[in-house]
């Protein structure tokens, strides 16, 4: 995961930019992070997970995506 200066991060958004649909780009100030940037399809990804943090399911109820995830799902095997 890149690391970068925030100084950096505005001199080269457009660089930095391209790199977050790589991986997640730490900026940081004064030696420790302040942030990250990351790409549209991540911030969705992050955004689903803490929608989910605060849900509690019925197994019943469960919606058919949550379902098929965890049907796909491998023991042992962490998320992309």
């Amino acid at each position: 995961m890149p690391i970068i200066s925030a100084s950096e991060f505005v001199r080269s958004f457009g660089r930095i930019q391209d790199e977050a649909h790589q991986e997640v780009v730490r900026v940081t100030s004064h030696g420790r992070v302040i942030g990250g940037y990351l790409s549209a399809s991540d911030l969705e990804h992050f955004e689903r997970l803490k929608r989910r943090e605060r849900e509690v399911f019925v197994v019943g109820d469960l919606p058919d995506d949550l379902v098929a995830d965890i049907e796909a799902a491998e023991y042992g095997v962490g998320p992309e």
